[in-house]
């Protein structure tokens, strides 16, 4: 009679391994793959407004205005953030192709560590916005690190990536875009 008694005792731990298993597997088939699908409503919007200083020059401030006339690819980064290294060699050599500028924007970074990130991994930015207080990446939508704009030169956000840029989304995604704003 113990033998029917310690399955018994079995039963409850295995259909708690089942669901384990079926919300497991749940979870890994309702996953994205390609995260730079994420919808931005502010594709084909002007870009947000905003007014930040120069990262190494605080005195100096930059607008949206300021901006416009050619397009830029808005690169948002953080020295905290361990996608924004991997993704930098990337950024820096499309940077070096001067397709378009590369604008750096330093999100909720002390200047002192985005500094120090520079030095140590290199600076293939035209200029670097610092939002200090993460203000104006609420305008952008920015809910993470490393995220990526295209922006035209009359100051409309046309592309966006989520995640660390890659030479595949630079060939596959990004090219295609800036190739559309050079023939305008």
């Amino acid at each position: 009679m113990t033998a029917p008694r310690s399955r018994a005792r079995w039963l409850p731990l295995a259909a708690f391994g089942i669901v384990l298993m079926l919300l497991a597997a749940g979870v890994w088939l309702s996953r994205d793959p390609d995260r730079d699908a994420l919808p931005s409503p502010l594709i084909g919007k002007p870009a947000p407004a905003f007014d930040l200083p120069v990262l190494g020059d605080p005195a100096r401030r930059v607008t949206q205005a300021d901006l416009r006339g050619a397009p830029y690819l808005l690169n948002v980064w953080g020295s905290w953030c361990p996608g924004c290294r991997e993704e930098h060699a990337v950024v820096a050599a499309f940077a070096k192709t001067q397709r378009v500028r590369v604008i750096g924007f330093n999100w909720k970074d002390e200047p002192e560590d985005a500094t120090r990130w520079l030095a140590q991994f290199g600076d293939p930015y035209a200029l670097i916005l610092a939002d200090y207080d993460g203000r104006a990446a609420i305008e952008w939508g920015i809910y993470g690190a490393p995220e990526t704009f295209l922006v035209d030169a009359a100051g409309t956000v046309v592309w966006k990536h989520v995640g660390p840029m890659t030479d595949a989304t630079i060939r596959a995604q990004l090219l295609p875009q800036v190739e559309r704003l050079e023939a305008r």
